[in-house]
């Protein structure tokens, strides 16, 4: 840490060891980054120069890294973890840290047809290997069948791990590889394996003991599944987004324990290495921070992947509808929110009094007999554990035979449904609390229950402190067509960027609400240990499920498109995202219905895969960019080398801007007086049919006040000029400035040939100065 320069090495010191003052003797795992052309020539291997110098024995190092970055993870006590921190060779020591999983009709919604378009241009993503890091997979789900799949590709170099229940036979040619990273799990929870603990059934091995990898991986790369459903909802053809991409599996988070940041880099240093061309990931700190770049495991893994080449997209995080709630912010990533699809699961409370209210539920169980029963909330006398319906929290003599309401929020929506079935309640009514509004997702209930938004939730609860209140719950099945959608989740992360604001997230939304895809066959669909049931499919909903649409989508551009790079692939997806739902008008909001949603909510739009096929324009960027990026927001070289492998050379004529980077969207920040400018460069590339194409240039206005210019305005391409670059100059003025109560004002510009529209968001804000 002696290396990083200016205040970043006691901030470093600081985050990495924590304020707390340590027991010296009390071992963790840490993340050493080393300087690896410091090895003296004396060691034949890095791994022999880091257990010679830097441990008192190998048994300490867990993990070593070569790929997406150098050094290794070891077990070490506080005092040792210090002394390294000072040694010259070592430019970092980070703490592993746990993270958490962020957690059909979809590829139809998104505009794939078959034999048309997108799907038939890219053969279905025909050898293109999707990376999944997650939980790991079921293998014998239809899903992952590799007949009428052709050879494995060449190139690929990964394996296929033997585990508990896990053999080579598991793998094929739809699954080429699989791995599983355990060690730096185990350091902090000894012991993993098949036993029936409190911590439920796991298995040390890419066998998939929670569900969330085998749903993710079937979202991206599905097999065709004819009569598909989850207990009968949703029934119907389940399909990935690029059927015929490979899987390779790597599964670095365990059952009921998150996933630690040693084991994420060790997989992203092996899925690198193996030769996948897209990775998704759908984890992220859950905490509602986002680390600085070069603290955080998942930015530094993912900069290695796409400086080889390789697409990254991420979960944009649960956390919304609050403001500055998106994670995994750095821009070499595709961050991916969630919006909803035109498919619900209805169910309705019809109440004593004749009011009939809407909720959703995907319980599949006896439905209740004939006629009302008493509804009750337990939460009317202030306590909270209780009107949460927590564990051991109800009366038994208060709830028995009747309806109960139990707040969203602490524990999960279906064990609250478990509790009111041991203190012998009939059915549950689940309700919103103000912070996640009306948003609703699906549950598979084990009694039957329903859930709904807020203010219905409320207008239940004063019916319910009537006297002799009743109640009744009737189950409709599934339903498509629903109108409007996209509407962005309510608990989808939301922006701006609390990084570095410069740069826009979340790039784009994708399907993440009530997904149906393959599940595990350890555990039931609520993923609870008293759930006995067993489904092929499950229905969940997260922007974890949001991100597989978006990894699939770019397998099926890399598959059409090989020589694109992963800036490439990102600007065809961003600049070509829908704005409207399937009413011609603007997308909304649905933590509060009706709400016009923004570019905060949405980033870029809704993914649109009949467009991005043929984008017209691609903004591209290169390894240098995204170095001039960083030493444009402060890092110092040796800061940098933390997260790109090499040391940098920040010692420009003219300081960068952020704003800079050749990015499909644009964030404006200004301070609050006075008329201010500030231009930005961006340059575009032909990858259309037409060489001479010409391209005029629109401007919408992001608010009063703001003036927006672009020069030149018109573009013109030939055999030769296949690059342009263009300014655009955005003025402020201060005192005429309206910016409503999102504090941002919303406008894009939009390159247009008469076939295509290239569409960048450009958000402007205020700023004021400490």
């Amino acid at each position: 840490m002696a290396k990083l320069n200016n205040l970043l090495p006691s901030l470093l010191f600081l985050l990495t060891l924590t304020s707390a003052q340590p027991d010296p003797e009390t071992r963790k795992t840490y993340i050493i980054r080393v300087d690896r052309t410091a090895k003296p020539t004396v060691f034949t291997t890095h791994y022999h120069w880091y257990t010679s110098e830097f441990t008192s024995s190998e048994s300490e190092i867990l993990h070593t890294y070569d790929t997406v970055f150098h050094g290794f993870s070891a077990v070490l006590t506080a005092s040792q973890a210090e002394n390294l921190n000072n040694h010259p060779s070592i430019l970092a020591v980070l703490e592993d840290r746990r993270r958490e999983l962020h957690t059909t009709r979809s590829p139809q919604f998104l505009g794939l047809r078959i034999q048309r378009g997108l799907w038939s241009e890219s053969d279905y993503g025909s050898d293109v290997i999707i990376g999944v890091l997650d939980t790991g997979i079921w293998p014998e789900r239809r899903s992952f069948s590799d007949q009428n799949l052709g050879p494995i590709p060449k190139r690929w170099k990964g394996t296929c791990e033997v585990g508990e229940k896990f053999g080579t036979n598991n793998c094929n040619r739809k699954i080429i590889g699989a791995r599983y990273f355990s060690k730096g799990h185990e350091s902090a929870f000894p012991g993993i394996g098949v036993v029936n603990t409190t911590s439920a059934l796991e298995f040390k091995s890419p066998r998939d003991a929670d569900g969330h990898g085998t749903h993710t991986a079937s979202t991206a790369a599905g097999r065709y599944s004819f009569n598909a459903s989850m207990n009968g909802y949703a029934s119907g053809v389940a399909k990935g987004v690029a059927p015929k991409a490979r899987l390779a599996v790597y599964k670095v988070c365990w059952k009921n324990s998150g996933c630690f940041d040693s084991d994420i880099l060790a997989a992203f240093d092996a899925a690198v290495n193996d030769g996948v061309d897209v990775i998704s990931i759908s984890i992220g700190g859950g905490d509602g921070i986002s680390s600085p770049y070069y603290l955080d495991p998942i930015a530094i893994g993912s900069y290695g992947a796409v400086s080889r080449g390789v697409f990254v997209s991420s979960s944009a995080g649960n956390d919304g509808p609050n403001t500055m709630s998106v994670t995994n912010l750095a821009p070499w990533i595709t961050t991916v929110g969630a919006g909803t699809i035109d498919r619900n699961f209805p169910a309705e409370i019809v109440l004593g009094n004749g009011k009939r209210i809407s909720g959703v539920s995907l319980y599949s169980g006896l439905p209740l007999k004939k006629g009302l029963y008493p509804i009750v909330y337990p939460g009317k006398t202030g306590t909270l554990s209780v009107s949460l319906c927590m564990e051991n929290s109800l009366n038994p003599k208060e709830v028995k035979g009747k309806i109960v309401i139990c707040d969203r929020g602490s524990n999960p929506r279906v064990a609250k449904g478990v509790v009111v079935q041991k203190a012998g309640g009939v059915g549950m009514i689940l309700a919103n609390g103000a912070s996640n509004g009306e948003g609703l997702v699906g549950d598979a209930h084990l009694i039957p229950a329903v859930g709904v938004g807020s203010d219905e939730g409320d207008l239940i609860k004063a019916y319910a402190a009537t006297r002799s209140a009743k109640a009744t719950i009737n189950f409709k099945g599934t339903v498509v067509g629903i109108k409007p959608a996209p509407v962005v989740a309510s608990f989808s992360g939301r922006g701006p960027n609390g990084l570095n604001p410069e740069i826009l997230k979340p790039d784009l939304i994708a399907p993440g609400v009530n997904i149906l895809a393959s599940w595990t066959e350890a555990v039931g669909p609520t993923g609870l240990d008293v759930d006995t049931r067993r489904t092929e499919f499950n229905i969940l909903s997260g922007t974890s499920m949001a991100c597989p649409h978006v990894s699939g989508a770019a397998a099926l551009l890399k598959s059409a498109h090989p020589d694109w790079s992963p800036a490439m692939i990102k600007s065809a997806i961003m600049t070509t995202a829908s704005l409207t739902n399937n009413q011609l008008k603007l997308m909304t909001d649905e933590a509060i219905p009706g709400k016009a949603s923004n570019a905060y909510d949405y980033g870029s739009g809704h993914l649109n895969l009949e467009q991005a096929l043929d984008p017209g324009l691609v903004y591209d960027i290169t390894n240098d960019d995204y170095v001039n990026f960083l030493c444009a927001i402060g890092y110092g070289p040796n800061t940098i080398q933390v997260i790109t492998r090499n040391p940098a050379n920040c010692n420009m004529k003219r300081k960068a801007s952020p704003e800079n980077l050749n990015y499909p969207s644009i964030a404006v920040l200004f301070p609050g007086s006075g008329v201010t400018s500030k231009t930005f460069i961006r340059t575009v590339t032909n990858v259309g049919d037409d060489v001479n194409a010409v391209y005029k240039m629109k401007v919408e206005v992001p608010a009063k006040g703001v003036a927006v210019s672009v020069k030149p305005d018109t573009l013109v391409f030939n055999e030769k000029v296949k690059r342009i670059t263009f300014t655009v100059k955005v003025t402020v003025d201060s005192k005429n400035l309206n910016l409503g109560d999102t504090g941002a004002g919303f406008g894009s510009i939009s390159w247009a040939d008469g076939k295509h529209v290239v569409r960048s968001p450009i958000v402007v804000s205020q700023v004021n100065p400490l």
